[in-house]
């Protein structure tokens, strides 16, 4: 019994314990190594590269590209944006009796104008015998020549305010 009070071998025993431990260490680590290596299989599996770096670094490119386009993109929305405000696409048509002795609404207004209230009044009197024509130039709403109650009518008409 004196041997195990001697240096040597609690020397061996504290070894022994220490190599116990150290096995089912190992042993863990080899569980979680294998469960890595699981997952890197079936992620890498399907890509068909080998580097995860560089799986990576083609998703950062590819990241970098889109953004690029994207600022692309809503620099040309912003540019069409300005140009549809310029075009003149709102119309708008009243229609009325220019005389009190015709009926039908026979003559007529067209108002042809952009958003910033720009562009040109179409008018059509209407008499017993022919039909007078008058354009009227537009800018920001208003005429070098006086409007009448009925161009102001389909101008307001293009511009959805009736």
């Amino acid at each position: 019994m004196n041997e195990w009070g001697s240096p040597f071998a609690l020397g061996t025993v504290v070894l022994a314990v220490v190599v116990i431990v150290l096995v089912i260490w190992m042993a863990v680590l080899g569980r979680r190594l294998k469960k890595l290596r699981k997952q890197y299989v079936q992620f890498m599996g399907q890509s068909g590269v080998s580097n995860l770096e560089e799986v990576l670094l083609d998703l950062r490119y590819a990241l970098d590209t889109q953004a690029d386009k994207l600022n692309e993109f809503e620099s040309s929305m912003g540019q069409l944006g300005k140009a549809l405000r310029q075009v003149k696409g709102n119309v708008g048509i009243h229609r009325y009796n220019a005389f009190a002795d015709h009926g039908s609404d026979m003559s007529f207004s067209v108002a042809i104008v952009d958003e910033a209230q720009n562009g040109v009044v179409l008018s059509g009197l209407h008499a017993r015998d022919e039909t007078y024509m008058y354009a009227k130039p537009l800018k920001e709403g208003a005429s070098a020549y006086s409007l009448t109650p009925e161009e102001q009518k389909a101008i307001n008409l293009a511009l959805r305010r009736e």
